[in-house]
């Protein structure tokens, strides 16, 4: 518990306090306090009356919070009392409050809870303030708040102890006397950042998922929950968790997706459904993947695609007004418009980013088969290139590495696939997904990244699905779905053999979906939303484990060698 010997000597000083306190006549741990008022709702209410105002009304309050800053002057004294990430002053004052309560107040710290009742005034600074009364002492903190400017700084540390970053970070500026008392001992002068306000992001990701609900609701789709644990780890490519129940001796996997329940409900009959689900994947750890995270989930029985494109921005514009009042945001210090949406096929993103150095254009025809791919890349491979930045250096040695490393990056995406429709996916990830940063649509994908994917009737090697992309990475997947239940059964065998040639992600077999599907699946289109990174763009966090409350860490012990 402890992490030093100064803390825990610290604890037992607090200890000490609070056995004072008890001796006082007040309960160590009470269990209530009869708050009229929160903090916030005192700063609504009395914000804009003025010190006359205030005077005229003696406005009576009971509030209760977590004490921020205190500073005692002889027989009175400043607080700053918090909640729900809002602060307001306390003034205590001994004939006031008499000198038992007095007393109390004199052996707080910082952290302690308290609650008080008192009159709203204003001192004569103009600050508003509650005149305490009453001094109700509700729970001492044992351990020490981080530095009261500099605040909890440390960025794994603002992950493991989030309960400390939430009240700790909640965007309150410092007072500049505390400022200068921090950096008395600092030789260099920076920029001041502005505070980090934790606690208003995970207020946005709640309004997130209300927002998300809001507009399903209205629109008929019925909220629905899927196992968590499954049989067969399906609906997606990725490596799941296993788990054991012991009582029926089985193995079981823990979610990777919904999917394949959800259209089971649209066989049944719920023509529109939608779940916010938690799904776990065993894979790596970035500023975009956490092994645990959630999603959005919909299906609409008799609509395709195209349906739900229409549908994708206007449910992004209509989530980003409710959330942050209007469709722009900054991410990574990007202005971007969730209103202004672009939409390219995968072929065209491939065309459009391709690297300016190569006087070789794709042109659609290459994507024909996976022999004109491979001649254009090979002859890609071979071929001068002439431009950099709008600059001519064809002969400049860094413009020869830097054209040999394109060369060798693209030829290398053909190698390492075996798949034609693999390696066009893989060509679009590597030259285009960093372009996309203002929100856009990527339609029509190889049939071989899309197994549960509905054909395009005029090519058989592409589907019909699309992925959204804002701020350089995927936020959506959605496709028709694939309802024929022979092809869908070849299309398992083909994931099975590609998991037996070492494809850890390629997902089994699953006999009983397929068998829902020869009940008839109506034509149906679907999507997945990724809730973690749609925050991150709507509150400008750069990694996703600003958003997950708890996002998973190495144990302490092995992250600290």
């Amino acid at each position: 518990m402890f992490e030093s010997d100064f803390e825990q000597k610290l604890y037992a000083e607090r200890q000490e306090k609070l056995a004072k306190i008890i001796a006082l006549g007040h309960p160590a741990w009470p269990n209530s306090f009869p708050a009229t008022h929160t903090v916030p709702q005192v700063r609504s209410l009395y914000d804009a009356l003025s010190t006359e105002q205030l005077e005229a009304e003696r406005p009576a309050v009971s509030v209760a919070g977590r004490l921020m800053a205190h500073r005692l002057q002889g027989k009175a004294g400043f607080a700053q009392l918090q909640q729900e990430g809002t602060r307001i002053q306390l003034y205590f004052k001994k004939d006031a409050i008499g000198e038992q309560a007095f007393e109390v107040y004199r052996l707080l710290d910082l952290g302690d809870h308290i609650g008080v009742t008192g009159r709203v005034m204003r001192t004569r600074t103009g600050e508003l303030t509650v005149a305490v009364e009453t001094l109700t002492f509700l729970t001492k903190a044992m351990l020490a708040l981080p530095d009261k400017y500099h605040g909890l700084a440390d960025l794994e540390l603002r992950y493991r102890q989030r309960y400390v970053d939430l009240f700790m970070n909640t965007g309150q500026p410092a007072k500049k006397e505390d400022a200068a008392a921090s950096d008395a001992t600092s030789a260099v002068s920076t920029p001041e950042e502005a505070p980090l306000d934790v606690r208003s992001v995970f207020v946005k990701r709640a309004k997130v998922i209300k927002a998300l609900r809001s507009f399903f609701d209205t629109r008929g789709y019925i909220e629905v929950e899927t196992p968590m644990m499954q049989p067969i780890a399906g609906g997606a490519a990725a490596r799941p968790f296993e788990t054991h129940h012991n009582t029926l001796d089985m193995k079981l996997y823990l979610r990777i997706a919904p999917e394949l329940y959800l259209k089971r409900l649209v066989v049944g009959g719920l023509d529109r459904v939608y779940e916010i689900n938690r799904n776990f994947r065993n894979e790596g750890i970035s500023t975009q993947h956490n092994p645990e995270f959630t999603m959005l989930e919909f299906y609409q029985a008799y609509a395709n695609y195209h349906d739900l494109m229409a549908l994708t921005q206007e449910l992004i514009t209509y989530v980003a007004k409710e959330v942050n009042g209007t469709t722009k945001t900054t991410f990574n210090d990007v202005e971007i418009d969730l209103a202004n949406w672009t939409k390219l096929s995968m072929r065209e993103a491939i065309i459009k980013f391709w690297p300016k150095e190569f006087e070789l254009k794709p042109t659609m025809e290459i994507f024909e088969s996976r022999a004109s791919l491979e001649k254009f890349l090979k002859e890609v491979e071979f071929a001068e290139f002439h431009m950099r930045d709008g600059v001519p250096f064809k002969t400049n040695e860094e413009g020869r590495a830097f054209g040999n490393a394109w060369r060798a990056t693209v030829a290398e995406l053909v190698k390492r696939e075996s798949n034609y429709g693999k390696a066009i996916a893989t060509l679009f990830e590597g030259l285009a997904e960093q372009h996309l940063v203002s929100p856009t649509i990527i339609y029509d994908f190889p049939l071989a990244v899309s197994p549960l994917s509905k054909k395009k009737p005029d090519e058989p090697d592409w589907v019909e699905r699309f992925e959204f992309y804002i701020g350089g990475f995927e936020v959506g997947n959605a496709f028709s779905e694939l309802n024929d239940p022979a092809d869908q059964h070849r299309r398992f065998e083909e994931q099975v053999k590609a998991k037996a040639a070492g494809d850890e992600e390629a997902p089994p077999m699953d006999e009983d979906y397929v068998r829902a599907l020869a009940y008839g699946l109506p034509p149906t289109a679907g999507e997945g939303i990724g809730i973690d990174r749609l925050t991150m763009i709507l509150t400008g966090s750069k990694s996703i484990r600003d958003v997950i409350l708890f996002p998973l860490l190495r144990p302490r012990s092995e992250s600290s060698e």
